[in-house]
């Protein structure tokens, strides 16, 4: 059986001192469960425009090579520019989100991308995988320095293929994780044991810790299943570095101090389609 090292999981929890009961709760869930949430966030109205935005997005994406990458089958990432969705200041400067990175992440955190997935009807259960390689300083700390943030286009329904989290184990590591980011397969039943099946409705957000095992799972619908994802930083994370995203000088001027405060990313004189870096190369092996 493979072997597992859980030891950097923090003791106490990171709360800062004065941090609200709201607040608390926040970062106990992050760094208890992994994902938090708040039931309708946004109006299903509000929705409605975002998944158009994700699907405009979308179709102007596959024109271009590497526009779009894969996920596993029949499973799309695509990386986008916040002058690509209408609702981006609704969405970076709602008091939930601003409320949950500071909390978490701390009052300097970084706006660092920006993007959605789509499972189409025909997807496969993905592998159980992280987002990414734990980061040096949480393997020696525990402290977490990211979060990813969710929305759904649609109401979800167990035909579309949800989302499985593993509860707790975003401080998960082994020897046997492929990349660091797939555990070894006598490691599944630990996910599927634990796994919970996530069901939002439009309007709903979360957000976890990247860190946080889960995978998506079979798409036997007849409709596709899109998800829009915010990434956020700590200082000094480093995630910027994996995205392209980019705003234009009127777009950046015309944000509000307090959103611009945040953003990292270059401005430049003309917006260029995204050619996707943050490949995950191990979705693409094959699906379970």
């Amino acid at each position: 059986m493979t072997s597992l090292v859980t030891e950097n999981r923090p003791h106490e929890f990171p709360i800062p001192a004065g941090a609200s009961e709201e607040a608390v709760r926040w970062i106990e869930g992050i760094y208890g469960d992994g994902t938090i949430a708040k039931k309708g966030a946004f109006s299903r109205e509000w929705t409605v425009d975002m998944a158009e935005d994700v699907y405009k997005a979308f179709h102007q994406a596959l024109r271009y090579p590497r526009g779009a990458v894969g996920r596993g089958r029949r499973r799309f990432y695509v990386e986008i520019h916040p002058e690509q969705l209408r609702g981006f200041v609704d969405l970076v400067d709602h008091p939930w989100v601003r409320g949950v990175s500071e909390a978490v992440l701390g009052p300097d955190y970084q706006i660092v991308e920006l993007g959605f997935d789509i499972p189409f009807p025909g997807a496969l259960d993905q592998p159980w995988h992280r987002d990414f390689r734990m980061p040096d300083e949480t393997k020696r700390t525990g402290r977490l320095t990211s979060l990813a943030f969710n929305l759904t286009a649609v109401d979800t329904v167990d035909a579309m293929g949800p989302f499985e989290i593993a509860p707790g184990t975003q401080f998960d590591q082994s020897d046997a994780f492929d990349h660091e980011m797939f555990p070894a397969k006598d490691l599944w039943p630990r996910y599927e044991e634990r796994a919970v099946r996530k069901y939002p409705e439009m309007g709903d957000i979360s957000a976890r810790s990247a860190l946080t095992i889960h995978h998506g799972t079979k798409n036997t619908s007849s409709e596709p299943r899109p998800v829009l994802v915010l990434g956020i930083d700590a200082p000094g994370a480093g995630n910027a570095d994996h995205h392209d995203m980019a705003v234009t000088r009127a777009f950046y001027d015309a944000l509000p101090e307090r959103v611009r405060a945040h953003l990292s990313c270059p401005i430049v004189p003309e917006l260029q389609q995204i050619e996707q870096k943050h490949d995950i190369e191990g979705l693409m092996m094959g699906d379970a």
